[in-house]
Parts: C-alpha cells; sequence; structure tokens
C-alpha cells in the first residue's frame, strides 16, 4: 500500500497508536551528501536551548526523545534517518521541525527531494516529494506538531541559502563562532569555564519530561574529517603457505544454533571492541550515539516459559539506557513470526526499545521486514531487520573509507570480516538464491514457467535482494553510494515489484538489475539470461554533440584502451532505426565499420559484454550468484570506470579588433560586418 502523498503545506494526523516514528529524507543524486536534522521548538517557534538542535555533532536531544541515525544508500539515491519517540517529547515542544543540508553544491543540485515518515514496523504513513529547490544549503522538510492531544505531520518546503548555521541560527541555536574550523574530540556542546559570558540554561517546567539543565556556548556545525589506518602487515612469515592466527576461528563450527552462536558472540565482541562499528550498527537499529554493551544467551521469563534471544544490546547516554533484544540466524535459517513476537511481548513487558532480527535475508528495500509480526505488538516496541550483509557493508565502509583511528581496531575489524567471509560462518553476505532456484530454472529452459508460480516468485524476490546485494558491494568497494534503481511503485509494493520480475522471467527468461554509481557516463545494467546461461552487462552513454560521427567514435575508442576485445560496440545514429554493432576488437582494427555508408550523427553508444552463467543455487565457483558477482565487477573495472561523459570545451572569446595603425584601413573582420 502506497503512503498518502502531501503537497506543500498539507498536514495529515498522524495514527493514535503510533509512539515511535522514523523520519526519512531522501534525495536522488547520491554524491552529494545530505545530512538530518531536527529541531525542537516551542510555542514561539525557538529551540529552549542548544541541546534542542539534534544533527551530526550532537545526534540525540537531552531526553532522547529525538535521534539522528544518520545515512545510508537506497534504491532510488539515499536517505538520511532521523527517530522520533512522541511520548518521550517534552511538553513545552511544540513542533520538530525536519531539516536536511548539503556541505557542498545546494538543494538543486539533488534533483527530487523526499520526506517520508514510516512507523516502527516500517510503513510509510505520509510522503511529500518536490523538485523546486534552487540555490538553497539547508532546507526544512517538514515539521511534527501538536494539535491539542494528537500529533500531526505538515509539509514545509522552504529553504535557506545561509547552509545549517544560519537555518540553525534563525530558530535560535547560539552558533559557535568557531564553527568554520575542524572540531576537536570534545562534545559538539562546549560547557563554558567558569570566566565565559553568561551563558544560556536549558530547563523543562516540571510537567514535562525530566531533563537536566544543560549549560552551554554555541553549537560547532563543522564536521571531523574521518581519518584512515594503516592495515596491520605481517612481513616475516618464511613461506607463502604460512597463515595467520584467526582471531575468530572457525574450526569446529557446526551448523545451527552453534553456528549462531559463534557468529553472534563474533559481532558483539568485535562491537564491544570497536566503537565506531558499534555505533553504525546499532544507528541501523534506531540506537542513540553512546556507550555499547552486549550480552549474550540471556533468560527472560514468558508466562511459564522462558526466552532466550541471541543478544542483549544497550546504549547509554546521559541517564537514558537503550535496550534491544537481537534474534540471529545463519545459513539458510529462517526467521520465525512467533519467534519473533514472543521477544516483542518480552520487550514491551520490559519497556525495551527494539527487536532486531540478523540472518542473510537481505530486504529488497531498507525498512522491509522479511517476517510480517501482528502490528499491535509494535505499539511500543520497534521492530528493525539487518542482513549479514548490511553488517559487513558496514566494516567495510569503516576500513576502506575512514572512520577507525586505531590500527588494533582495525586489525579486529578486519579479523571479523575475514570470520564473515569463510562459508562456514554461515554468515556469508548473499550465497543462495534459495530452495526453488533449481526448479525455476529447469521451467525457464524448458519453457513451462508462468509468472503466477509462487515458486518463481519467490525466486523474483530473491533476485531483488541480489541487486541490493550488488549496490551495497559496490558501495562498500568504491567508497561512493551505490543504488540499485527502482521505480517508486516497485519501492513501495514489494507483492508488485516481485511480481513484475517473475512476469519478465516468464516472458524471456531474464532477470535485470540497473545499478546507478555516481559520476559514470552511464548506469550499469546487469542482465541474466537464464535460457542462454549468460550474464549480459550493458552501459549506455550519449555522444558527442558536435564533431563528424568518425570523430564521436575516436573520442570513444580512445578511452577504452584497456577494454576486453570482446565488448560489442553499438552506435545509434540520429536517424529512426539506424544502428551499428560490432566488437570492439573489429572496431579497433577499422572504425569506418561501423560509419561507413551510414548518414546522419551518432547520438549515442552502448557497450555490451557477455559472461558466462553459473547454474547452482549457492557455493562459490559454479554458483549463479557468484557468477553474477564477478560480472558486475569486471565489466565495471574494465569499461564502465574509465568512461567520462562528453564535456564540451568552453566557447571562445571573438578575437579582439585591429587598432587603427594611422592608414585609415580598417579591419578585415570590421569590414564584412559592415557589409
Amino acid at each position: 500500500m502506497t503512503s498518502p502523498m502531501l503537497s506543500k503545506g498539507q498536514n495529515l494526523s498522524l495514527p493514535d497508536d503510533v509512539v515511535r516514528i522514523d523520519v526519512v529524507i531522501g534525495w536522488t543524486e547520491s554524491e552529494i551528501e545530505v545530512d538530518g536534522s531536527a529541531l525542537l521548538l516551542g510555542a514561539d517557534g525557538k529551540v529552549g536551548c542548544d541541546s534542542d538542535f539534534v544533527f551530526y555533532n550532537q545526534p540525540e536531544s537531552a531526553e532522547g526523545a529525538v535521534r539522528f541515525l544518520g545515512a545510508s544508500a537506497t534504491e532510488e539515491g539515499a536517505q538520511a534517518r532521523i527517530a522520533l519517540d512522541l511520548s518521550a517529547i517534552p511538553g513545552n515542544v511544540h513542533t520538530v521541525a525536519l531539516v536536511g543540508s548539503v556541505g557542498v553544491g545546494t538543494f538543486g543540485d539533488l534533483g527530487k527531494l523526499t520526506l517520508r515518515i514510516v512507523d516502527a514496523a516500517g510503513h510509510s504513513l505520509a510522503e511529500y516529494a518536490t523538485a523546486d529547490a534552487t540555490t538553497e544549503s539547508a532546507f526544512v522538510f517538514g515539521e511534527v506538531y501538536r494539535r491539542g492531544t494528537e500529533w500531526k505531520v505538515r509539509a514545509v518546503g522552504q529553504g535557506w541559502e545561509s547552509g545549517l548555521a544560519g537555518l540553525a541560527a534563525h530558530f535560535g541555536v547560539d552558533v559557535d563562532e568557531d564553527a568554520g574550523h575542524e572540531p576537536t574530540e570534545a562534545p559538539a556542546v562546549t560547557t563554558p569555564e567558569p570566566a565565559a559570558a553568561p551563558h544560556q540554561v536549558c530547563e523543562r517546567p516540571s510537567g514535562s519530561a525530566a531533563r537536566t539543565p544543560v549549560q552551554n556556548r554555541g553549537v560547532r556545525t563543522a564536521k571531523r574529517a574521518p581519518k584512515k589506518t594503516k592495515p596491520v602487515e605481517f612481513k616475516l612469515a618464511e613461506l607463502d603457505t604460512w597463515q595467520r592466527a584467526p582471531l575468530f576461528s572457525v574450526i569446529g563450527v557446526g551448523v545451527g544454533e552453534e553456528q549462531e552462536r559463534r557468529a553472534t558472540s563474533a559481532l558483539i565482541a568485535t562491537m564491544q571492541a570497536v566503537r565506531p562499528f558499534a555505533r553504525a550498527i546499532c544507528a541501523r537499529m534506531g540506537a542513540p550515539v553512546g556507550a555499547f554493551e552486549g550480552y549474550v544467551e540471556v533468560q527472560f521469563e514468558r508466562g511459564d516459559s522462558k526466552v532466550i534471544p541471541d543478544a542483549v544490546l544497550k546504549v547509554s547516554r546521559g541517564g537514558r539506557v537503550w535496550t534491544g533484544l537481537l534474534e540471529v540466524k545463519t545459513g539458510n535459517g529462517k526467521l520465525r513470526r512467533d519467534q519473533l513476537e514472543s521477544y516483542l511481548d518480552v520487550a514491551r513487558r520490559k519497556k525495551y526499545d527494539v527487536v532486531v532480527s540478523l540472518s542473510n535475508d537481505v530486504p529488497a528495500s531498507p525498512g522491509e521486514l522479511p517476517v510480517e509480526v501482528d502490528r499491535r505488538k509494535l505499539t511500543r516496541v520497534a521492530l528493525r531487520h539487518l542482513s549479514w550483509a548490511e553488517v559487513a557493508h558496514e566494516a567495510r565502509m569503516l576500513l576502506s573509507h575512514g572512520g577507525i583511528e586505531e590500527d588494533l581496531h582495525a586489525w579486529i575489524l578486519s579479523e571479523f570480516l575475514r570470520y564473515l567471509d569463510c562459508p562456514r560462518s554461515g554468515a556469508s553476505e548473499f550465497v543462495d538464491m534459495g530452495r526453488h532456484w533449481v526448479a525455476v530454472r529447469d521451467a525457464v529452459t524448458a519453457g513451462t514457467l508462468r509468472a503466477g508460480d509462487q515458486k518463481a516468485l519467490a525466486v523474483a524476490d530473491t533476485w531483488v535482494s541480489l541487486s541490493r546485494h550488488l549496490a551495497l558491494r559496490l558501495t562498500a568497494q568504491l567508497g561512493a553510494t551505490v543504488n540499485h534503481v527502482l521505480s517508486r511503485r516497485h519501492r513501495a509494493d514489494p507483492t508488485v515489484r516481485s511480481a513484475a520480475v517473475a512476469e519478465r522471467l516468464a516472458a524471456d527468461g531474464t532477470f535485470e538489475a540497473v545499478l546507478r554509481i555516481p559520476d559514470t557516463a552511464g548506469d550499469l545494467v546487469v542482465v541474466a539470461d537464464v535460457r542462454t546461461n549468460k550474464i549480459r552487462c550493458r552501459t549506455t552513454l550519449d555522444a558527442p554533440n558536435e564533431g563528424t560521427s568518425g570523430r564521436r567514435l575516436s573520442w570513444l575508442i580512445r578511452q577504452l584502451e584497456d577494454a576486453p576485445g570482446d565488448v560489442q560496440v553499438e552506435v545509434v545514429f540520429a536517424e529512426r532505426g539506424n544502428e551499428a554493432c560490432e566488437l570492439l576488437a573489429t572496431v579497433r582494427a577499422n572504425p569506418k565499420v561501423l560509419t561507413a555508408g551510414r548518414a546522419g550523427p551518432i547520438v549515442s553508444f552502448s557497450l555490451v559484454q557477455n559472461f558466462p552463467m553459473g547454474s547452482r543455487r549457492s557455493g562459490t565457483a559454479a554458483s549463479f550468484i557468484a557468477s553474477v558477482k564477478s560480472a558486475t565487477d569486471t565489466f565495471y573495472g574494465s569499461v564502465v570506470q574509465p568512461l567520462r561523459g562528453w564535456v564540451p570545451a568552453a566557447p571562445k572569446q571573438p578575437e579582439p579588433p585591429t587598432p587603427d595603425d594611422g592608414t585609415g584601413s580598417v579591419p578585415v573582420d570590421l569590414v564584412s560586418h559592415r557589409q
């Protein structure tokens, strides 16, 4: 079901039984980073104190009711999330303004902007979309506000050209004069020394949520640059066959419960040791930034029986403790509705915050749950899902692109990844197409598959999950957000999405995934053709809009110097239906083979490369998934990565007229102009 679409200025009442919501700010141009933030405003439209400003340097309000959860990739671009606990928002806070800001560029560079309000089960309650932004660098997307005893959401769509600091100052935040300097390890809100100027004191009245007085003298809006560590090097081995001792051994690991206990222990221990990793994982669960502790095999009473989640997670910040129950599955283990609902009952009775499931199920879209539960159990407790692929993604992002400052922590995190990469861990990123894969593959080959077959729908859903995994994997490798492109309807409705994939599979025997990678000349399209057992990778880019067809073709060939000769080069001419295709090796030897006898200029190029497709449902060397990953990596590295879109030369100024030399002659260009 799609959520109600709001127009600018329109409001909508939130359901009475919804207490916890996530605010999701989305944008399409993911190479530009947007930071989400929130301001807790009184009836006068101003903050009560600086701690009412929640953003990347101050990720939680004083009472913990509003939390900034960070940014992540989506199928359509990227998103930033802010969590609100409506029941904990102080009584004299009238409005929570929902803000986005950019450090580089403007919102006009970002394409479509969206604001979504989702409940604890990930269901969208309201959505606002706009493409009206131009020169703004800070933007109020919307607001959640009180009206009597109910909460409502309103679409605002108002921007500021003065950035986050200017917007924050407009709402009464005292912005530090040194905000342009890089913050130190000190907290974002600084405590004044005795000789400092008079400071602001923020207190809530006794009738509202309890709050400790907060003293501050300004908020710093500058970001700290992430630091990178060097990996630990092992240089003294006498032979290449010598193996390094693993931190997390897989020796003796069985399957089932033993495998789950080992994986859970490795995860919790790594989070305990490497604080940035714990922050990244806990943020995906909706936890605040704070001190992390994890416990395994904790028993809880539930009626006459005992409930034992795989782990209990605790995060403390100030006087508040966030608690989550974790249920872990490895290998082909599937999450069960009854198990999750029993944990939800325990969490509600204990007043815990969330139940988190962790398995090899990769949801096709962020926020989707692999198991539906009774929504009545989500009134006071959130339910979230993580995949092992997402856990590995966070670890790789920290190691490859900054965030780990100690060499020992980098080694621990790399050892954790080493453990996950071992098939015996049961926590491999994505290795299995599911139990229906072989039957569906054979039905496609035989021509007997029909779109409504339940097995085809299951495999279709797995393909979409694999597509998202490809995007996550490339994101970690490249350090840039790679998106799996889906239509809005397919993102909002998993049933419609799976039906469309199954219909295409039954009709022509193919799957397709479109990956959008920042700063590339065209999308990377991956097509798996089950009938021909081929993986076909393709990218399309516009030709230069000047010069002859021969020069336009030469522009492309020069960029493909290291590409393999079996890449197909297809050219499309301006005349409708006029196309040509040859292998790159042939074009290199005789470029005119594509242009001879053809009229009109070339308007676009398509580059295609075929790879063998594995047929097995799981495993490594001969599996379908391994062949899709290998084809995607190879085609990106040899074909897509070197390409750059055409950039025309800057327009030239006219030659200045020659001064009169006293002979009475007039420059030729001026004579021509007069004529």
